[in-house]
């Protein structure tokens, strides 16, 4: 357990989770909790159960035993792991940002512009959608969950489709975001060697929980260590990225000095 987090309100928390589909058990007693300000991250292979965990904690999967506890009046901002867009529908990403605040088409650009300058991909704004870069779109996904001012972000694999150098930028700006908010985020990923450095507490799963805690811990756990290999577990662990310079959504370098007012 992380202590920073100890008296650190609960947002969520999910306890025993068991998914059974077709006569198979996707989830086995699987246990998980985000509060304010943290950052939680599921790792593990491949059809191990971690989007079904998201979908139970979201509300849009029924569990067949457990129980979710939410605070009340939790607002929570999502970010699908792939969203598909009709290439020839017409549609600028402030048109699209818009369609998410409808229910205050007064402010509505307005507060498409703040999300999208807070994520760093403020030049985007009368592009169509279809035309931004793969960083690009994730910035843009990462703004329309932030529409909401959520007490929660929860992140399903928020890098998919990103190259290395993006990847640890788009972990960076996540922890920024949760700094400044301090809202918790919950988060799906497999960049192990990446989101290792940038998380506060691990739940490893492979269909239940191995190991939890936080990532230096589980870095060092024998079912880590069992489920990715000796040589992948030790190697990639716990990943530190020093750069005197970061990235914008276009991928251009940027000094960090100029990304010093992000929070």
């Amino acid at each position: 357990m992380n202590d920073r987090f100890t008296n650190a309100e609960t947002l969520i928390e999910a306890n025993g989770i068991t998914v059974t589909r077709r006569g198979k058990e996707i989830l086995t007693d699987a246990s998980t909790r985000v509060r304010a300000g943290e950052i939680v991250t599921l790792i593990g292979p491949n059809g191990a159960g971690k989007t079904t965990i998201v979908r139970v904690v979201l509300g849009l999967m029924k569990a067949d035993r457990g129980t979710i506890q939410r605070r009340s009046g939790l607002v929570i901002g999502y970010m699908p792991q792939k969203l598909h867009i009709d290439p020839t529908l017409p549609l600028t990403v402030g048109r699209f940002l818009a369609l998410g605040s409808l229910h205050d088409r007064a402010h509505a650009k307005e507060k498409a512009m703040a999300v999208l300058d807070e994520v760093g991909a403020g030049m985007v704004m009368t592009s169509p959608l279809q035309a931004v870069s793969g960083g690009e779109f994730q910035r843009v996904m990462l703004a329309r969950a932030l529409l909401r001012n959520p007490d929660l972000l929860v992140l399903d694999e928020p890098s998919q489709g990103i190259d290395v150098t993006g990847q640890a930028d788009l972990y960076r700006l996540i922890t920024r975001i949760r700094d400044k908010r301090n809202c918790g985020v919950l988060m799906v990923s497999h960049d192990l060697h990446l989101v290792m450095a940038e998380t506060d507490e691990v739940v490893c799963l492979n269909h239940h929980v191995c190991c939890a805690g936080h990532p230096e811990t589980v870095a060092n756990d024998p079912s880590y260590i069992q489920l990715f290999g000796k040589q992948i577990a030790s190697t990639l662990a716990v990943y530190h990225h020093h750069h005197d310079h970061t990235h914008d959504a276009g991928g251009h370098v940027v000094p960090l000095d100029e990304h010093a007012s992000d929070g």
